[in-house]
């Protein structure tokens, strides 16, 4: 099994430059098997940094397998929401978002 970073680093390589042109938010997730991590994601551009963000848009809790499922494509975000599989904190509606910025 894949690490939490390595999921987060896949995400990252997906990452959609035109879907983040005039963007400046903070995704954070909060792996709960696994470490913190949050994208930085500014007007084009998208950084990864592990740890908690001091002031994030949106947290998004889970275990590394949710993770692994969204960002491969197998487990649709919303229904893992929906499932109780993911949490979700700070601003619902940008969690929607990441679907355009990381394509899978």
């Amino acid at each position: 099994m894949s690490s939490a970073a390595e999921f987060i680093n896949e995400m990252n390589a997906k990452f959609n430059p035109a879907a983040a042109a005039g963007l400046d938010l903070v995704f954070q997730f909060n792996i709960e098997d696994a470490d913190t991590y949050h994208l930085i994601v500014k007007d084009g551009t998208c950084e990864v940094v592990q740890g908690e963000a001091a002031d994030p848009n949106v947290t998004l809790i889970m275990n590394s397998e949710t993770l692994q499922g969204i960002v491969s494509g197998d487990l649709d975000g919303m229904m893992a929401f929906m499932s109780g599989q993911l949490k979700v904190e700070g601003d619902m509606m940008l969690a929607t978002k990441l679907g355009e910025l990381f394509p899978a």
